[in-house]
């Protein structure tokens, strides 16, 4: 009895130092973070090889529902509500699947994340949202399937699926702006001097009411008395210069021009001199 006991406990440490092992995947995971406006966007996927095979129309069939990826559920998180070809995605954590075909795809978001590959049962009452799109065509072979956010912009980007010679570009929008008036609003009861900026700022780069904007910016300069940062007056040159005050917005810019060389940053330096020759012309 003692013996077989022992003839156990080796076999058992035997089993345990083999699960100690590590062995890398053939399909890596990987995450994607990125901020788009005011909206955080996460990407947690697997990543599989090509490894000398044809990818679409034979390892992912033309037609067929694919997991996009590898392993567990390829999961997109919007911290927001976004827009997808005009339907609304509330936010959340969402899988991605996929039908590709020849020239177009449809991506779907799927609201069960706790998958190993497909679900078992498919639930149409967990599609969240169901886009088709066109499909683009890319110079290189990416041998290790990506998805990325890119094209990002202040109010929109594109989740791209990347594998083979096939990019899948899924367009969203974020509610940006929706998010910036509502901050802008609730802040204005008692702003600090980074507020105001902040706000003009917005209000220069999105095309609204320049009025406020140089109203914002006066606020921050002037609340910022003798340490005035040189790309605050900067700001007022391009507001007053957006406004059709060029003659303003010259003089202001001279002032930003001995700030920035005061604080030898070159780039503001140079910035300033090619604005004031491009608007007293």
């Amino acid at each position: 009895m003692k013996k077989t006991i022992i003839v156990l406990a080796f076999a058992l440490l035997g089993i345990g130092a083999y699960a100690q092992v590590h062995t890398p995947s053939t399909s890596t995971k990987a995450e994607v973070h990125q901020v788009v406006g005011l909206t955080d966007v996460k990407v947690d996927y697997s990543r599989p090889n090509m490894r000398g095979r044809q990818v679409y129309g034979d390892l992912v069939p033309y037609g067929r529902l694919w997991r996009t990826g590898a392993n567990m559920n390829t999961v997109v998180t919007f911290g927001n509500d976004v827009e997808i070809d005009g339907k609304k995605l509330k936010k959340g954590s969402y899988s991605l699947f996929t039908i590709p075909k020849v020239g177009e795809w449809e991506v779907i978001f799927y609201s069960d994340v706790n998958n190993w590959g497909l679900p078992a049962n498919w639930d149409d009452s967990k599609v969240a949202l169901s886009t088709k799109v066109g499909v683009l065509n890319s110079n290189r072979t990416n041998e290790t399937f990506t998805i990325a956010v890119n094209n990002v912009n202040i109010d929109y980007a594109d989740l791209e699926i990347i594998w083979e010679k096939t990019i899948v570009p899924v367009r969203f929008k974020v509610p940006t702006d929706q998010l910036a008036m509502e901050s802008i609003e609730t802040t204005f009861d008692g702003p600090a001097i980074v507020d105001y900026y902040a706000a003009a700022e917005y209000y220069y780069l999105t095309d609204k009411n320049m009025k406020s904007a140089l109203q914002w910016i006066n606020q921050a300069i002037e609340k910022s008395g003798d340490k005035v940062p040189y790309y605050f007056v900067r700001l007022k040159s391009q507001i007053q210069a957006k406004s059709g005050d060029k003659t303003a917005a010259v003089e202001t810019a001279k002032k930003a021009l001995e700030l920035a060389e005061k604080a030898n940053n070159q780039d503001y330096v140079k910035i300033n001199k090619d604005a004031i020759k491009e608007w007293s012309k």
